[in-house]
Parts: structure tokens; sequence; C-alpha cells
């Protein structure tokens, strides 16, 4: 029978049972309460014979007395064996749902950068919710039905073989055909489970786009849009679990109907057996409901491949995120506070085998404490440049040192515990503004506040509930954009690393904001490396360098004065920019 079960199948539920194992204990309490269940029922079933033929055929009351109380005892028997049943797999279940995605989610923290540009939210949210679920509940259902329904099947034939071992043999021919009609289906129940999760996901996707860019939606009219994309993805998830229920409902009518014609014709032959005398009425009373109560489980045996291949197909989706490659953290170099002094040697990289390369040979020296401002036209490699230096993406060719030594050599923790981030793609958690300014340390309240003083703040948390400890909301959605802007910036003071990235770090500020965030700046930026990308120029004038980017190779390098002098790329942006800037007065 194992050569006919799909290797995949074998090797993925093999680690399935990797999360059950540890819970083992449960799991036999669980067996054996299962165990008691079948035996309890079988025993129920067997009462049936004396019950007829003891109290109403034979009419005789006296022999029959103890028959009531056997009922009460076994009825008590198995209510308790049902719920150790269901206390034991439905703590199990949730154990394995949990330590799941606790995996899953643990794998999410350390997977680099190239592995989410390449795949969609939805899809990985709908794997940490329905996929998980499936897999539990394959777990569950699976050991349900290996043991409580087995043991029930073997009980009740063991009922039947005591009261008509002829007709029981019978009944064990029609296995071989249900056996067939199981393996069929097997094979659809699969394929459908697997694009069910792809809808799934698809379903999740449109979902999440629509809360997240709420605003765009209704700024540009997209209902009707928004609407037919759900109504697609919608259409194509009920599609396909039409598909699967068609199967399973087919498979379990087919299966109904072997049975059927197998009672019918056990029926005709209990009738001559018991016109014989060799079968009476109690026992050909318990030797039916036996056969009876053998076909629900029956059923569910016929039924678990599909539960079987669901889980199979989400673990199996999860254990392709589980099986990424983590970040390359390679290095054992550690230093809690670097001086800063930062140098790209030839630096090349793209982001895919086919595409260019977004920087091309860059060599540049940043003086530990200086500031070294990039500039140029959107697409140029700036952000990229900057995203390289905390190992968010491994350069393909050269080499980035800081104090001398290669990033790689660093632990990845030690590194980017030196460089602090401010980007224009502000990041503010579900949680307080206290919360987000202390993101990934502990720092005492003094520290705290001036910090959020420096950012400014603390301008506007005075005038919320709680102060610090209101809500940002989710992604920072209760704040505006400005006031994002200065938490994060707020965050990066408090962390205080010897290395300072602004990425467009004041462009979602109002003018006075950011003369005020300036000066903020200004000072954090004081015995620090900093590297500066920056939109409105007159934002770096002060820069001790500046270098100016061009599909991904510099153009230009010096101060604001020497390339406006030069008249170039610089001269040009900045001529631009002050043309479309308005003049006071």
């Amino acid at each position: 029978m194992s050569k006919r079960i799909d290797p995949r199948v074998r090797v993925v539920y093999g680690r399935l049972w990797q999360y059950v194992i540890p819970h083992k204990l449960v799991g036999f309490i669980a067996v054996f309460c299962m165990a008691a269940t079948a035996l309890v029922e079988a025993g129920l079933v067997a009462l049936l014979a004396p019950l007829t033929d003891e109290t109403l055929v034979a009419k005789n009351l006296e022999t029959s007395q103890w028959i009531p109380y056997a009922f009460f005892i076994t009825f008590i028997l198995r209510g308790l064996a049902g719920f150790g049943t269901e206390l034991s797999l439905g703590w199990i279940g949730r154990r394995v749902i949990s330590d799941l995605r606790r995996h899953v989610f643990a794998k999410l923290l350390t997977l680099p950068m190239r592995f989410f540009d390449n795949q969609a939210a939805g899809p990985l949210l709908s794997r940490m919710s329905y996929n998980v679920e499936m897999v539990a509940e394959s777990v569950t259902s699976v050991v349900t039905i290996a043991v409580r329904d087995v043991l029930t099947v073997i009980a009740a034939f063991a009922v039947m073989l005591w009261f008509s071992p002829k007709l029981t043999i019978f009944i064990a021919i029609l296995f071989p055909v249900v056996a067939f009609l199981v393996r069929l289906l097997g094979i659809a129940f699969r394929r459908y489970s697997n694009r069910i999760q792809d809808t799934i996901g698809e379903v999740t996707q449109v979902t999440d786009e629509v809360v997240r860019g709420n605003w765009v939606v209704k700024a540009f009219g997209g209902y009707r849009y928004e609407r037919e994309r759900f109504d697609d993805a919608d259409g194509r998830n009920f599609r396909q679990n039409m598909k699967l229920i068609n199967v399973r409902s087919a498979g379990t009518a087919v299966t109904q109907i072997v049975f059927g014609l197998g009672i019918a014709l056990v029926i005709a032959m209990a009738a001559r057996e018991s016109v014989e005398g060799r079968l009476s009425a109690g026992e050909f009373i318990a030797f039916f409901s036996a056969m009876t109560w053998m076909l629900q489980p029956v059923r569910r045996i016929t039924n678990v491949n599909a539960t079987l291949q669901r889980g199979v197909a989400g673990a199996d989706s999860l254990f392709a995120v589980i099986d990424e490659e983590d970040e390359v953290d390679g290095g054992s170099y550690e230093n809690d506070r670097v001086r800063g002094d930062v140098s790209f040697d030839d630096v090349h990289f793209s982001y895919g085998d086919n595409d260019g390369p977004v920087i091309d040979g860059i060599s540049i020296d940043v003086p530990a404490g200086s500031t070294l401002a990039i500039v140029g036209h959107s697409g140029s490699g700036k952000s990229t440049l900057v995203s390289l230096l905390p190992r968010f993406y491994d350069p393909d060719r050269g080499a980035i040192r800081i104090d001398g030594v290669g990033i790689e050599e660093f632990r990845l923790e030690s590194l980017r515990r030196n460089i602090s981030l401010v980007s224009l793609a502000v990041m503010l958690f579900n949680d307080s503004s206290r919360a987000n300014l202390t993101y990934g340390g502990e720092y005492t309240e003094e520290q705290i506040l001036d910090a959020a003083d420096a950012a400014h703040v603390m301008d506007f948390v005075r005038d919320l509930p709680d102060g610090l400890d209101t809500s940002v909301g989710e992604r920072g959605s209760l704040l505006s954009g400005g006031q994002r802007q200065r938490v994060a910036i707020g965050r990066a003071l408090l962390k205080d690393a010897p290395v300072l990235i602004l990425d467009e770090a004041t462009s979602a500020l109002d003018t006075q904001s950011e003369r005020r965030i300036q000066d903020a700046l200004s000072n954090l930026m004081k015995d620090r490396t900093t590297l500066v990308i920056a939109h409105r120029l007159s934002t770096v004038e002060g820069a001790d360098r500046i270098i100016v980017l061009d599909a991904g190779r510099i153009v230009e390098s010096g101060t604001h004065a020497e390339l406006l002098a030069q008249g170039g790329h610089y001269a040009g942006l900045y001529r631009m920019q002050f043309a479309d800037e308005p003049q006071d007065g």
C-alpha cells in the first residue's frame, strides 16, 4: 500500500508529524480515548442482541433487568471518552497551528529582501491564515480517522463476526472496491486543493490592496475596477471549491451506492439465515446495527484523502517558505560602535540575472563624521546604493567597508546596530508613538523625551489623549505624513548610531516643519557619517561632498559650489528645481 502513496505526500506529511511528536503524551491520551470510544460503541451495539431477544421477543423481564443499567453506564463511558478525544485532539491541533505559524513568522524575519521583492503580500498572508488551518485540520482529522474510525470499523467487524461470520465475509468483499474509489479520487483532491489555495491568495491580495490603498480607490474612482477584480478572484475560488465539492460528493455518493447494494444483499442472505434458524432476531438486529454503524466511519475514511491532500498542499506551501534560504550572515566581526569610515570600491549590483546593472562600478570614500549627499534623477540608483550598506542586498561585485572591514565580515546584528535609517517610505507599527520611537531598543524616559523633543514629535503628541502612549493606527494612519516622518526621525535620533542614512527624510514635511527638523538633523549629523539622498537640492548644499548618479554611475562629484561652477548635471538639476520653486515676495 505504501508504494502507491505519492512520495511527495509521504515526505510532506512526515515533516508535518515533526510538529505533532513533541505533544506525544497528549497524543497517547487521544489514542486511548478514541480506542475506548470504539470499544464502548461496539459494546453498545452488542447489547442490542439481548435487548431484542430477551425483552422484545421472549418478554422475559427478570433476565433483562440489567440491560437498562448497562446502556446507561455505556453512554456515560462513551461521553467521557468522547470528551477526552475532542479535548486532546483539539489541543494538539491548536498547538500545531501555533507552532507552524511561529515557525513561518520567524522565517519571515530572516528572509532576504529579494524574497519579498518577488512575493505578493496576499499569498503570504493566506499561508499564515488559511493554509495553516487546513494543515491542522488535516493532522487532527487524519489522526481521528486513522485511530478512532479504523478502530470503530475493526470493532464493528468483530461484532459482526461474533454473530455471523458468513455475512461478515461477504461484507468484507466490498472494501477493495471502496479502496479503489479512494485512490481514484485522490489525484483530483490534490489538484483542486492546490488551486483553491492559490485563489485564496488572490482574494487576500486584492482585499489587502484595497484596505491599504483605499484613498487611491476613492480619489480615482476605482470602485468598479476593484469590484470586478475581487469578483474575478472570488469567482475562481468558488469554481475550484465547487469542483472539489463535486468530486468529494461524487465519491461519497458512489460509496453509498456500493454499500447500499451490499446491504440489500446482506438483508436477503440474513433473511435466509434467520428462516433456517442460524440467526436469531436479536443477533440480526445487532449484526445489522454494527454494519450500519460502520458506514459513517467508512465514509470518513473514504473522504480522508480530500482532507489529507488539502493539508499536504497547504503544508507544501508553508514548507516552501520555511525552506527558503535565510539572509547570509556568515560574518563573525562585532563592534558596538564603529568610527564610521565608509568606502565603496568598484561596486556593481543588479536585481536579477536578466536585468541591467542598477549600480555600475561605484567607488567612493566617506570619511568618518562627514556627510555625503547623493542626488540624481529617479531610477539613477540612489536608494539602491545606500541599501547595500546595511546589507539589505549584497553587491554582485566589489567591496563595501566600514572602518576598513568588509561589511560581509560583520555579524548582521552588529552591522545594523551601527546604522540608523530614515526613509521616504515611513513604516510605523500599529502601536503607540512611544513604542515606535523605541522600536528595537530599550531607553530611559529622559532619552525618549529628548529624542521626541528634538524631532518635534512632542509638538503634536502633547495634544493627543494619551500623549506618547496614544496609538498611531495601522501604518501610522492616524498621523499626518509629516508627523509620521518626525516619529521616524525621532527613532533614528534615539538609536544614536554612528552611521546615518537619510533617504528623502524630510520630503513629507511642510516648509516650517522641515526647517525645525533640519535643525534636529544637523545636531544628529555632527560627528556621524551621513549618507543623504535628497530630492530638494537646497537641503544638501552644506554636505561635505555631493555625488551625482546617472544610470548607476557617478557622473559628477564635488561640493555644492564646485558642482555649480562646473555647469554639468548638478547645475542643470539645480536650475530646474530653482525655476520650479516659487520665490519669496
